[in-house]
């Protein structure tokens, strides 16, 4: 493996993975959804 390739490989793979990271530390910390803002059943 040249090392362009190597570094494009880690980069992508750096910023795939902080994406992820962040957006499920973002939808943990996000409050849970009341009673109230649910529609009534039938």
């Amino acid at each position: 493996m040249t090392t362009t390739a190597l570094i494009m490989w880690l980069t992508s793979t750096i910023i795939v993975t902080g994406f992820t990271i962040y957006f499920f530390i973002r939808v943990l910390r996000t409050p849970n959804k009341g009673e109230e803002d649910f529609p009534p059943g039938p």
